[in-house]
């Protein structure tokens, strides 16, 4: 407080030893008592009105390029001097009137504005690329946390995603569960003593799987340590699918997840290595060198199929803590990134054929969900359903499915342009009818 005095003294001294001086001035030079008594008192409200005056403008200018959503302040301050002038000068009152009545909407306007969510402006700062085979494990492995939850010390907080989007589907702690995908605690020995051994898995004998890939291309083979079953798994899901963990209808030959390194997500090779080098330094243990991961993923996917890497475009877009969508791509695309079509079919999208949640026709669906005596949430209308179901998933869930299957980020981890094109397609769904082009 005593510095926005002292700043608003700064600024308006000069103006408050006219008014003084207009008030000795009247005191001495008016003869008249009552003429003398109305401009001495005249004087006075005119200091008072710029006392306002300047710590509103001092407020103005200390908080402008602040933290602070005090800025409203001013606009009040000069709404209150501007009526309080008003009711002393009547000749002038209807302006000052008229200008407080617009000070205040600013106000008032200003103030929502401010009430508003901030986000900080400027340029982006300089990204450098990264060479992940220089790094060291524990470098490597805080690169990997940052590629599965979006930064370094973020694997506990619920709904942290990255670029590689595996909590969407996986758990990394004891206890946690996974509906959609196995918990991936412990797996540097799992993968090694239970998977490989695992009769399914068909250790060296890749033509008797059942699955509906049998290898992850021709002459590929199978796993034979540890980190080439990880890097199958990422490769080739559905070479083997842990029991239990299938597309719904499946028997466990075909896998949801979607190959890691292949478009939506399109991790490189550095950047799998930096994940599994995470899987093993989390657990306290020696990771495989750079060299051996890159080898492992080398065996599973052929050189045509290697994306490059693309950290430093990723960052530009915001880097794995950011969004998955963005708005700006076609609604097949948003769904893909969201990876709704590994649990949903939804008409229309190629690809989105998941059983795992319930097939989106919501045009036709909700509808009647919301005239179900269970449903408790607050939505009055189809759009409104399908942007509450997004957002918050298990405010009524449909029969026949588990609650808790669907993550509850989505509100922070789609953009308000991602999320209406969803709603927008979503709405115009219906059992039986053509769906809508793709835009």
């Amino acid at each position: 407080m005593v510095e926005l005095l002292t700043e608003a003294f700064a600024i308006g001294w000069p103006a408050f030893a006219l008014l003084v001086g207009l008030m000795i001035y009247f005191k001495v030079s008016i003869k008249d008592p009552e003429a003398n008594r109305r401009a001495v008192f005249k004087t006075f409200i005119g200091i008072l009105a710029a006392i306002m005056l300047f710590i509103a403008i001092a407020n103005y200018k200390m908080n402008f390029f602040g933290e602070s959503r005090l800025l409203p302040v001013s606009l009040a301050m000069i709404t209150a001097l501007s009526f309080m002038m008003g009711l002393y000068f009547a000749n002038i009152s209807a302006l000052l009137k008229i200008g407080g009545f617009m000070f205040l909407v600013a106000a008032a306007l200003s103030g929502y504005g401010n009430w508003l969510p901030q986000v900080e402006g400027g340029f982006p700062p300089k990204e450098e690329k990264l060479d992940f085979s220089a790094m060291t494990p524990q470098q490597l492995a805080d690169e990997g946390e940052k590629i599965i939850f979006g930064g370094i010390g973020q694997n506990k907080v619920q709904g942290a995603i990255g670029k590689g989007q595996c909590p969407l589907c996986h758990a990394f702690h004891e206890g946690m569960l996974g509906e959609r995908a196995p918990n991936l605690l412990g797996i540097p020995d799992r993968a090694g003593k239970e998977r490989l051994e695992d009769p399914r898995y068909h250790k060296g004998k890749p033509q008797e799987r059942d699955t509906v890939e049998k290898e992850s291309f021709p002459g590929a083979g199978t796993a034979e340590s540890a980190i080439e079953y990880i890097a199958e798994s990422h490769a080739c899901p559905s070479c083997y699918v842990v029991a239990g963990y299938g597309v719904k209808g499946s028997n466990d030959r075909e896998s949801p997840m979607p190959k890691i390194h292949k478009p939506p997500i399109s991790l490189s090779l550095p950047e799998l290595a930096a994940v599994d080098t995470w899987l093993f330094v989390r657990e306290g243990k020696e990771p495989p060198s750079y060299e051996e991961i890159i080898k492992a993923y080398e065996k599973f996917i052929p050189e045509s199929d290697r994306p490059k890497q693309q950290a430093e475009d990723e960052k530009a877009k915001g880097g794995g803590g950011a969004l998955l969508a963005d708005g700006s791509e076609p609604v097949d695309q948003i769904f893909a990134k969201a990876q709704c079509v590994a649990c949903h079919t939804i008409p229309g999208i190629p690809g989105a054929v998941g059983t795992i949640g319930p097939k989106l026709v919501e045009g036709t669906n909700a509808p009647l969900r919301l005239k179900d005596p269970e449903y408790k949430g607050t939505a009055k209308s189809t759009p409104e359903y399908i942007m509450e179901s997004v957002i918050s998933p298990s405010t009524y869930v449909v029969k026949g499915f588990p609650d808790n299957t669907m993550p509850k980020v989505f509100g922070q981890k789609l953009s308000a342009g991602a999320l209406k094109k969803i709603v927008d397609y979503l709405s115009q769904l219906k059992e039986g009818k053509e769906p809508p082009k793709i835009s």
